[in-house]
């Protein structure tokens, strides 16, 4: 039983787990900001433009079955507005600066070279192939 507990321990306090962690509690009150812009802001000015004062209360009945499809619309626009906050956010300002990254490297310059024979790795400088004898011109 003890190493299950210090196993367990080890686990709960690996780097990745305490971050997802993190991530997670900030996801859910990104979730309920975004969701309460939506509901108090977002939703209002649609139901003004349509004319419906909520869309909570938008429903059907069939057949004694009654649909509250308003609840679901509103759901739809809070998850939209989630998703775009997300990517406006967090993913394009990410893919902005691993593009600035990447274009701030420069590639190396290679040490080695494909020999014309059998396409194998050599050296620049090398006039030979190790691996299959083969006169190599020499390398620009």
């Amino acid at each position: 039983m003890p190493g299950f507990l210090s196993e367990f321990k080890a686990f709960l306090v690996r780097g990745n787990i305490v971050d997802l962690a993190v991530a997670f509690v900030i996801g859910v009150a990104f979730s309920a900001v975004v969701s309460a812009l939506v509901a108090d802001l977002v939703t209002p000015i649609i139901a003004a433009i349509i004319g419906k004062p909520s869309f909570a209360g938008l429903s059907f009945t069939i057949n004694s079955s009654h649909f509250l499809y308003g609840a679901f619309l509103d759901s739809v626009i809070s998850f939209i507005s989630i998703a775009g906050a997300v990517f406006f956010f967090v993913v394009r300002p990410i893919n902005a600066l691993a593009a600035a990254k990447a274009r701030g490297r420069s590639a190396p310059d290679p040490t080695t070279r494909q020999c014309a024979d059998c396409l194998s790795e050599i050296p620049l400088a090398a006039r030979r192939c190790a691996f299959c004898a083969q006169p190599q011109p020499l390398a620009a």
